[in-house]
């Protein structure tokens, strides 16, 4: 079983629905599209599609929004910048960035299960300069360097 971390939740909008797993093994949660009628985007078209909800997220975590796999790979609805970030000090509502990289226009329905959230533990970064890295068996190696 998965450990549990309380998020409080606030609905920005009157038929905002919380987030919810699909499963119990599930990493995220669903997030629905909180839209008062059905939304046309076109393909190639981006959208910031509102949830309806804001969140209180622990010090130390930050939140997810990714597109939903069956969504993207079925109906070509993506996320735009691969992913939406959710730092744990923003409590304004969330969007989901969508993109549609498919040929063929998507409606989007009121209440839908348009993306997912997940919570995730960040580690704070101090950087340090330096004329030298440590060095790995990989190195300087780039794209493609370890294989296909």
């Amino acid at each position: 079983m998965m450990s549990e971390t309380k998020v409080k939740i606030k609905k920005m909008r009157k038929n905002a629905r919380l987030p919810a797993y699909a499963t119990s093994g599930a990493a995220a949660a669903d997030l629905f599209a909180c839209v008062d009628s059905e939304i046309a985007l076109l393909p190639g078209q981006r959208m910031l599609i509102p949830t309806g909800i804001a969140v209180s997220l622990p010090e130390g975590t930050v939140a997810i929004v990714c597109a939903r796999s069956g969504l993207a790979y079925k109906k070509g609805i993506a996320a735009a910048g691969g992913v939406g970030v959710i730092d744990s000090d923003y409590r304004g509502e969330i969007f989901f960035s969508a993109v549609n990289i498919s040929s063929e226009e998507y409606i989007i329905h009121p209440g839908e299960r348009i993306a997912q959230l997940m919570l995730m533990p960040v580690l704070a970064m101090s950087f340090i300069e330096s004329e030298e890295l440590d060095d790995t068996e990989r190195g300087e190696g780039g794209f493609g360097s370890t294989g296909s």
